[in-house]
């Protein structure tokens, strides 16, 4: 009995230490530290697929001499895909060659995503999708006869075609954790432009494409951290809808508000303004760059600790 009784006052005294050593939560100092500022990455591998057929921007158009003008079921067949037969026009092709096909992109969507997104688009350059890759059979009369190797969307009678480079793959460095709120590194930074498929919210696995290219430093296998500043929230359809909304409690006698720019004109407080740009930056997630070209980059988003949007910032580490 006298056993039983002190077996329980040690269970009791420990756990009113423990309590005592825990955040109002019930989480410890450092298991918190760890949760919220330094979340565990769980990254996502590029594939073959990812590494070929990401897409990617460029200030220097392609030549369009050489293209796909069609296949063996021409009219009645107009896409192609894998172990397709196509007919491709131009010239200086020979038996045993690979080709890349790529498409030269235009986005039939009005809607910016971000303020001054058309012309940061237009700076950047000209989109391009990866198709697949296919290799001469033989010529015949004006064309080259070649079967589709791999297709990672249908190809089409027009799409260019560019000498094909194998892309060696890459490995991702051991798990860490991230430093969502880490001051600002020094480095390179730029923003996140365009998506592959012109997509707008995005998440682990997308193909993004920098405004920051080997020119800057980028290379293949760089890891790139996606930052959004509150500022980004405004100027989101859904978010900024938050900062219509009163920060002051009934209780408060003096509540604070939002400085100009975020200011909430329903109810302002009366007490400090808070100046938005003070706050810490906010990682969203980690990128991988996939390609580069001088002036821009295409890289895949290995982890999403939040939804990555187009506009924001891209800071390399």
């Amino acid at each position: 009995m006298k056993k039983t009784g002190w077996i329980l006052v040690l269970a009791l005294a420990t756990t009113a230490a423990f309590a005592q050593q825990a955040s109002p939560g019930g989480v410890t100092p450092d298991s918190a530290t760890n949760a919220v500022t330094f979340p565990l990455e769980k990254m996502k591998q590029p594939t073959y697929a990812d590494l070929n057929c990401a897409g990617f921007m460029s200030k220097q158009l392609l030549p369009n001499a050489n293209y796909v003008a069609g296949g063996l079921g021409t009219p009645m067949v107009s896409r192609f895909v894998l172990g397709d037969i196509v007919y491709l026009a131009g010239g200086g092709y020979q038996p045993g060659q690979q080709f890349e096909v790529l498409r030269e992109l235009k986005d039939a969507n009005e809607f910016e995503a971000y303020p001054g997104m058309r012309a940061t688009v237009k700076a950047t350059g000209q989109v391009y999708s990866e198709l697949g890759r296919l290799r001469i059979l033989d010529t015949r009369n004006h064309m080259a006869v070649a079967q589709v190797e791999y297709s990672c969307e249908p190809m089409s009678p027009g799409d260019l075609l560019a000498p094909f480079t194998e892309k060696p793959a890459l490995t991702l460095r051991e798990s860490g954790r991230l430093d969502r709120y880490a001051p600002a590194s020094g480095k390179t930074t730029g923003k996140i432009v365009l998506a592959r498929d012109f997509d707008i919210i995005l998440g682990s696995g997308t193909k993004v494409y920098l405004n920051i290219g080997s020119n800057q430093g980028v290379k293949v296998g760089d890891y790139v951290r996606a930052l959004r500043p509150y500022s980004g929230d405004l100027h989101d359809p859904a978010d900024s809808i938050s900062f219509q909304a009163s920060m002051v409690e009934d209780s408060q006698r003096k509540g604070a508000s939002l400085e100009p720019g975020f200011l909430n004109l329903n109810k302002a407080g009366s007490g400090p303004v808070i100046h938005a740009a003070d706050f810490p930056p906010r990682a969203v997630g980690e990128l991988l760059v996939l390609s580069v070209t001088p002036t821009t980059s295409t890289a895949m988003v290995i982890f999403a600790l939040d939804e990555v949007h187009l506009g924001d910032l891209a800071e390399m580490q």
